[in-house]
């Protein structure tokens, strides 16, 4: 009998699914180091979400794994390459998380634009500060967003943009003209020429070294003056200095981010300044995301331990 191991807190209703298809498993979260490269040389399959880091080191003289199922779409966490060395098989779960990250990029659009936050506070404080706060309040309807990656939640997010009346520019190296005009969006050829048409920029794109720092000192010069940014995607996107520096000389209107480069992150400059407004990577921690991604990761794994079908293959 197959034997799998969970690497990180894995909703009920996956260990339940495993439970039903008489597959072994066991939990063991928190791993790493020299503990983590052994338990893996133990199991025919592992199932993981964000925390947990499989590295080369991690994989080393591995012979008895067999694939790692990733509960959510990004796979930076992952060394893909060596995994292949391997012969392992690296699957992800895209479809599960795709409503709640794109729920959670226009919440925080919402937040930055209107204040939310600052306002909450200053009644925290006893303060009545509507004047005050009013001033730099901004509706999103009629302002151009500009959405790089369309895949499922950026095509989501587009969605929800149009429902609120916005203008959406879009890059992707894969959209085609056709798709973007049936999604009702402005194409462009690269990401420096939606720059400065757009009131919001918002990425939805894995982290790689094309996308590291896309958005920096360079980009945010390009971009009109009281542009507000987006990042519910990956840490690593946004050159987070070069955020700073906007903000720090008006260029910047605000930023919003859910993710950073090191994970957990509880000291950053950006968190104390005025039009920023972030959360502890709680794009995919819905109930329902965490029900979904737990669910497909491990019919995946399952069917790819039955049958040999990888579905999601992130490293053929």
């Amino acid at each position: 009998m197959a034997k799998i191991v969970v690497l990180d807190p894995l909703a009920e209703n996956g260990l339940k699914m495993m439970e039903d298809a008489g597959m072994e498993y066991d939990v063991r979260t928190g791993l790493k180091g020299e503990e983590l490269r052994q338990a893996l040389t133990e199991y025919d399959g592992a199932i993981c979400r964000s925390g947990v880091k499989i590295t080369a080191e991690s994989l080393e003289g591995n012979t008895t794994l067999k694939a790692i199922a990733r509960a959510g779409v990004g796979v930076d966490n992952i060394d893909l390459a060596v995994a292949k060395k391997h012969n392992i098989v690296v699957m992800n779960t895209p479809a599960g998380n795709t409503v709640s990250t794109a729920e959670l990029t226009f919440a925080l659009m919402l937040a930055v634009s209107r204040n939310i936050a600052a306002a909450h506070q200053s009644l925290v404080e006893g303060r009545w500060e509507r004047k005050e706060l009013g001033k730099t309040s901004y509706q999103l309807g009629g302002k151009t967003l500009g959405v790089v990656g369309t895949g499922r939640v950026g095509a989501k997010v587009v969605k929800f943009a149009q429902a609120f009346d916005m203008d959406v520019i879009a890059y992707d190296p894969t959209l085609s003209e056709k798709h973007a005009k049936e999604m009702g969006v402005k194409k462009v050829e690269t990401v420096a020429e939606m720059l400065p048409m757009i009131d919001y920029l918002t990425v939805h794109t894995p982290l790689t070294n094309e996308t590291r720092n896309l958005i920096s000192d360079k980009e945010i010069d390009l971009m009109k003056k009281g542009a507000i940014l987006v990042n519910c995607a990956r840490g690593g996107i946004y050159d987070l200095d070069a955020l700073q520096r906007g903000l720090e000389s008006g260029k910047l209107g605000g930023v919003a981010m859910d993710v950073y480069p090191e994970e957990p992150c509880t000291d950053l400059p950006l968190f104390k300044m005025d039009h920023v407004v972030c959360t502890p990577h709680l794009g995919a921690s819905a109930v329902e995301a965490q029900v979904n991604v737990a669910l497909e990761a491990v019919e995946i794994m399952i069917e790819y331990l039955k049958t040999g079908v990888a579905r999601n293959q992130c490293n053929k």
